[in-house]
């Protein structure tokens, strides 16, 4: 197979809404292994089927440790300087993940599950008392997922506001100036090193006392692991899933079928979750490259060793694995989307996310019959310039 002479610039374009970008549909079929041009650091490679997308999230071949301190193809104009449990290849990975992983289970996530349910009932029942229209980015997908990993994590839930900004300026592509985007990120170490520092005064069972006694104790991560976990689990704890609900209500509220769908069948609301993460595009950039290790062969491509490559949002829309891929199908079988990654690297929030995004759904379906958007689906606005996508307001009434 061969590849066009021109390399496509990529990112395609500004992230529109929820919408996929038909040029990932056109390369699977016609250039799955394609060169494309990033703003920062030259060329790199973009896979588009399915197979290929999980054979580089899981192949140590593909390095994401490699590309810490160098020029690599990048959507953003830093270069990544910061080491964290996201570029970092085995051993060194596992022995991080290890440190949290018991907290995020399955079984510990279920427990959680009667916690998150007071959570959004508590939020629905001030949103309630406001009155309609309500905001649900500020009544319910913000303070949800906030509110949980700041109790799992030991971060006070007083100091949101501050931490929010810093975090929605450290996710930023071109919504904020370069300046601006480093200066959240090393105002986010800052406050979690004072907590460090607090648990080493009065040390916690929380997750960031586990951590800093496996620091203490254990020496079994660097000061500075230390530190770039802690943010690392704070921002993704919650900028993700509350980003993925605005989009799932968005959806659910702008597609009136799946809407009823799901009202009448109540006991549907996992399997849809799962069709809508696979469906749903959340990054709205470029994304995290790999570089090639070695030469390695996809869908009868050589990838050189030392290029980096990056994997497409369209993976989880490929014909081969998943039938009539644009339709929204709530009975769909054998739903093994890549939305949460593959290999070492899936996110370790993955339950947790799960569990959220069940709740929340179920209970505002079930508790408001009548919900809908107060404002027509296509006025809804959505960021601009930053790593994921959301709405910026989502406003309905009951």
């Amino acid at each position: 197979m061969t590849t066009s002479q021109e390399p496509r610039n990529y990112p395609f374009g500004e992230a529109e809404r929820l919408e996929l970008d038909p040029t990932y549909e056109v390369l699977r079929r016609t250039e799955p292994v394609a060169r494309v041009r990033l703003p920062y650091g030259g060329d790199a490679w973009l896979v588009t089927k399915y197979d290929d997308v999980k054979t580089v999230l899981s192949d140590l071949r593909f390095s994401r440790a490699a590309v810490l301190g160098q020029d690599v193809p990048r959507a953003v104009p830093m270069i990544q300087e910061r080491q964290s449990i996201l570029s970092m290849d085995p051993p060194e990975h596992g022995r991080l993940r290890k440190l949290v992983a018991k907290g995020f289970t399955m079984r510990r996530t279920e427990q959680l599950r009667e916690r998150a349910q007071e959570i959004v009932d508590g939020l629905l029942d001030t949103m309630e008392k406001d009155g309609a229209p309500a905001d649900l980015v500020e009544a319910l997908n913000m303070p949800l997922p906030i509110t949980i990993i700041c109790e799992m994590l030991g971060v006070p839930y007083d100091d949101r506001a501050e931490f929010r900004n810093w975090s929605d300026r450290a996710l930023a592509i071109t919504a904020f100036t370069p300046e601006e985007i480093t200066a959240g990120f090393e105002n986010l170490q800052s406050y979690i090193a004072e907590l460090v520092a607090e648990r080493r005064r009065s040390p916690t069972d929380d997750v960031l006392g586990t951590l800093v006694t496996a620091r203490d104790e254990g020496d079994r991560l660097s000061e500075e692991e230390l530190v770039n976990f802690g943010v690392t689990l704070l921002v993704a704890g919650h900028e993700t899933t509350a980003n993925q609900l605005g989009n799932f209500l968005y959806t659910l509220l702008s597609t009136p079928e799946r809407l009823a769908e799901l009202r009448a069948d109540p006991d549907l609301v996992p399997a849809a979750v799962e069709e809508l993460l696979r469906i749903t595009p959340l990054g709205g950039s470029a994304g995290f490259p790999r570089i090639a290790k070695e030469d390695v062969e996809l869908s009868g491509v050589t990838i050189p060793a030392g290029d980096a490559v990056f994997v497409g949002q369209g993976g989880n829309r490929d014909p081969e694995v998943f039938p009539r891929p644009d339709e929204i199908d709530f009975h769909r079988e054998n739903n093994a989307h890549v939305a949460f990654g593959h290999g070492v690297h899936h996110c370790v929030g993955a339950p947790l996310a799960r569990m959220e995004l069940q709740v929340a759904i179920g209970t505002l379906l079930s508790r408001y019959p009548a919900l809908e958007l107060a404002v027509p689906a296509d006025e809804v606005p959505f960021k601009k310039g930053r790593l994921v996508r959301g709405p910026r307001e989502l406003l309905v009434r009951w």
